[in-house]
């Protein structure tokens, strides 16, 4: 969902802020909000979109886009007739005269009046001027198409970054939740190795290090709960929301993962729908258009002029007679520098010789995007390999830790082993919710890699 432009940047702006309320309102009403905590729920998709419409560099890009239209405009009324009114008045002070030098001086009045004014106005229409008027036209076409493109590419941008940083904070999440649970399992492991102490089964060493892993363990919490805390408010700057909102993901990392088949053209495509590229391809437009706008200063101009005013006095007549008359004209004027056969060679040579260092750019770029779609392509097919190894993985650690526990328990097994199987169980949680959120990662980079998001 992206915002349709008006006519100026404050209906803009204004548009941006009601599109973003009622966005917020419908989050609001369909998931619930805590009013003591201004605690949100939120879907991952919600949070993109919201991002797309709120966020300060986005808001920023549409104003640009809506100057540069302004822009356009303002070169395609230049066709129009440059018009002008033109008015003066003057008190003249008596005239001396000399006589021998500067000697002999007498003061007589101003003939045939002391006081002259003029009103007129004149009109200049450019008939023709070598395509140098159509070249800007176009060239500022090309220029609104390509603020177009940066606007739906910061647009992209902010979009990823959201996504990364809404499923980097269900990751922290879900972390909570298997370090919560390995609090527990920390707790229930004291409490068990004090009975065994207080039977002698034990030696005192066991108690204290359980009890350390215990303190680890909560202090593992703590840090996980500030990195909550740091990710939400990254968030809500993304969103451009109040610091003091606190944002529930309602996705979780398990969620639905696209098919890797989708991908594919998605991925073959990217070398030519890829913002980066198309921006490319508008600066070689742009770049063609600025080499025929150099062109024009080759041939002729021609214009027609007219002018009509009211003087006074007459100065048409000798002598000057005290009376205002009007009087106008119609005309044509042409022009041709003879120097711009010498003036304008290097300066064609040159905007030709940049045509082609952007087209080079462009193929640049989209090679680097080729490279970049199959990159990505292929890590999500890893990702989605490491999620089942990652999850069989899960199940293996915990019927480990399961054993190796209740071999403890009957002193069949040390408690470094226990502890151990402990970390790697808990090891094997945090690989499973990070390979599943890198995944979704990793599939909206290639989105916006593609000119997709």
């Amino acid at each position: 969902m992206r915002i349709k432009h008006t006519n100026t940047g404050y209906s803009c702006l204004l548009l941006s802020c009601l599109s973003a309320a009622i966005l917020l309102m419908h989050i609001t009403i369909a998931n619930g909000q805590t009013a003591n905590n201004n605690t949100y729920k939120i879907s991952l998709n919600e949070a993109v979109e919201f991002a797309k419409i709120q966020n300060k560099l986005v808001q920023a890009a549409n104003f640009e886009e809506t100057a540069m239209s302004e822009d356009k405009k303002d070169v395609y009324k230049a066709v129009l007739p440059d018009i002008r009114v033109n008015g003066s008045y003057q008190r003249f002070s008596g005239l001396t005269l000399f006589n021998d030098g500067l000697r002999h001086a007498n003061t007589e009045a101003r003939r045939p009046t002391s006081t002259s004014a003029a009103l007129g106005i004149e009109a200049l229409f450019n008939i023709y001027s070598g395509g140098k008027q159509k070249a800007l036209q176009r060239e500022y076409t090309f220029r609104e198409k390509l603020e177009q493109l940066n606007t739906k590419d910061q647009s992209g941008i902010i979009a990823y970054q959201t996504a990364a940083q809404y499923l980097e904070l269900v990751r922290l999440n879900e972390q909570e939740k298997f370090i919560h649970e390995q609090v527990k399992r920390a707790a229930v492991r004291v409490k068990d190795i004090h009975a065994l102490y207080d039977n002698q089964k034990v030696t005192r060493s066991d108690v204290l290090r359980a009890e350390v892993n215990l303190s680890n363990v909560r202090l593992s919490l703590e840090q996980n709960e500030n990195d909550i805390a740091i990710a939400n408010q990254k968030l809500v700057v993304l969103m451009n929301v109040p610091d003091a909102i606190h944002i529930i993901p309602l996705d979780s990392a398990g969620m639905l993962k696209p098919d890797i088949h989708s991908l594919l053209p998605i991925a073959d495509a990217a070398e030519t729908s890829s913002y980066s590229v198309l921006k490319a391809a508008k600066n070689v437009e742009i770049q063609k258009e600025k080499v025929k706008g150099v062109r024009s200063n080759n041939k002729p101009n021609l214009s027609f002029y007219s002018g009509y005013g009211i003087n006074y006095p007459n100065y048409l007549f000798f002598p000057p007679v005290d009376q205002a008359y009007a009087i106008g004209f119609a005309g044509l004027k042409a022009q041709y520098s003879i120097s711009s056969v010498y003036h304008n060679k290097s300066r064609i040579a040159a905007a030709k010789l940049r045509v082609k260092e952007l087209e080079l750019r462009q193929q640049a770029s989209a090679d680097n995007i080729r490279s970049e779609a199959k990159a990505y392509y292929a890590k999500y097919a890893e990702a989605l390999s490491r999620i089942t190894v990652n999850e069989h993985s899960v199940q293996q650690t915990e019927v480990n830790y399961r054993i190796v526990n209740n071999k403890y328990l009957n002193q069949l097994a040390l408690l470094t082993d226990l502890l151990d199987a402990d970390n790697l169980y808990q090891e094997s949680q945090f690989n499973l919710v990070k390979a599943q959120t890198e995944a979704l990662v990793i599939y909206y980079r290639l989105l916006y890699t593609s000119g997709n998001l």
